[in-house]
């Protein structure tokens, strides 16, 4: 993995022919930015992102079914179905 700062992002002619991944840091306060993924594992990465994304809807689905279930029915209301 190759670290990089956003002034490298300025010579985008060589920054972007890499296939490596490429770590972004702050160059003044040397904090991580994020990840720079070349095309050339784009296939790999993909399903990664696709788990990911996956993963963080599960979750937030599981909460609001939490909360649905904890919620009290009241008068006239419809029960949602969630035991």
């Amino acid at each position: 993995m190759i670290k990089a700062t956003l002034a490298d992002l300025r010579q985008s002619s060589t920054f972007f022919k890499t296939n490596e991944i490429i770590e972004i840091v702050n160059g003044r306060k040397k904090e991580q930015i994020g990840y720079f993924v070349p095309i050339a594992l784009q296939e790999v990465f993909e399903p990664f992102l696709t788990n990911l994304k996956k993963e963080q809807k599960r979750r937030l689905l599981k909460r609001v079914a939490s909360a649905s279930k904890r919620d009290i029915i009241g008068d006239g209301a419809l029960d949602d179905g969630i035991k």
